[in-house]
């Protein structure tokens, strides 16, 4: 296990400090009708984003998600402003407000999405790598995924070719025991979802994901197989969400007492009890981390309401590469 320094300690209890504020806000938004459509919350994950981002090497290196997709950006560099402006169809959000909260995209800083489809985004990231090995860029695509998803068949087609063709690629099922209301112990027949790599001599394992250090020991040794030509490395991030699945979820499938066990292991209060006991700083110290977090997620609700929405005229942009498509041209000329 490698060794963790007070830096970056402190940094991740203020960068989970600061994702659990955001998602608290969108939530408070939702309600508002400020953000609209579906809205799925992270709270309880955010050691995962933290630990893989620590091992990434973020000059070269990707991530694809699913549609529980606005902290990974963060992570990843992406300005909290920009997101929180998609999430409520602003014209400076990271797609121009057209994705909203399942689609935040960022190519800069090599986040490609934000996927609605459950698992369409698990071939994608094998695309990604595969990019990576042909114009030996260095690069390791990270894919996330949930539970749900690791049912599909095109998880099964990936691994096949990932591991045929030994793609720089981490496959990252991040299990937070429900895919949507539905328990992993009733979608298959045992609850190890790791072990769906052995049938491709994947490399595979499980990992307490409510440890950043934990998950970031994983994803060096993951990430480092990857980046010498070795092939992918599949992990299930052990984790639990403590919102529903998304805003309209109203929970019948679990308890408040499963709900309030599990935060007992919040990762946001391990990393504190760790600072705290290793007298990397006080409370005192703590607290205004957290302060700064509340007010900076404030910042990012001004920027947001200062923010137009986009122009109607541009609703085709993103959808048709052809400028005179048919559609588009008979409904600028009234003729359907």
């Amino acid at each position: 296990m490698k060794e963790f320094s007070q830096e970056v300690y402190l940094k991740w209890y203020e960068d989970m400090t600061m994702w659990r504020r955001f998602e608290d806000k969108c939530r408070s938004l939702y309600l508002k009708q400020k953000i609209r459509g579906f809205l799925h919350l992270y709270n309880g994950q955010e050691a995962i984003p933290a630990g893989f981002t620590h091992a990434m090497d973020l000059t070269k290196d990707s991530m694809i998600t699913a549609y529980r997709c606005h902290i990974h950006p963060m992570a990843m560099g992406v300005d909290p402003k920009r997101i929180l402006a998609e999430l409520c169809g602003k014209a400076t959000g990271t797609s121009g407000g057209m994705g909203g909260s399942m689609h935040i995209f960022s190519r800069e800083k090599r986040f490609y999405g934000g996927h609605g489809i459950v698992g369409g985004q698990i071939p994608l990231g094998a695309g990604i790598a595969f990019a990576d090995k042909y114009f030996q860029t260095g690069g390791v695509n990270i894919c996330f995924f949930g539970d749900g998803a690791s049912r599909q068949g095109s998880l099964h087609e990936t691994f096949n070719m990932a591991m045929n063709w030994k793609l720089p690629v981490v496959f990252v099922v991040e299990n937070n025991q429900y895919a949507m209301g539905t328990p992993v112990s009733r979608t298959a027949n045992h609850e190890d979802i790791y072990k769906l790599g052995l049938g491709y001599e994947m490399p595979c394992l499980p990992v307490d994901a409510m440890d950043p250090v934990k998950v970031a020991d994983a994803a060096y040794e993951a990430i480092e197989r990857a980046r010498r030509g070795d092939g992918p490395t599949f992990i299930e991030a052990r984790t639990y969400r403590y919102r529903g699945h998304s805003m309209s979820d109203a929970e019948p499938y679990r308890t408040k007492e499963e709900v309030a066990m599990h935060k007992n292991d919040d990762p946001i209060e391990l990393i504190k009890a760790r600072i705290l006991e290793h007298n990397w700083a006080t409370q005192e110290q703590l607290e205004e981390i957290e302060n700064k977090s509340r007010e900076f997620v404030d910042e990012c609700v001004e920027f947001m309401e200062n923010s137009p929405y986009p122009d109607p005229e541009k609703v085709y942009d993103y959808v048709y590469a052809q400028e005179n498509y048919p559609f588009v041209d008979k409904v600028e000329n009234n003729l359907i």
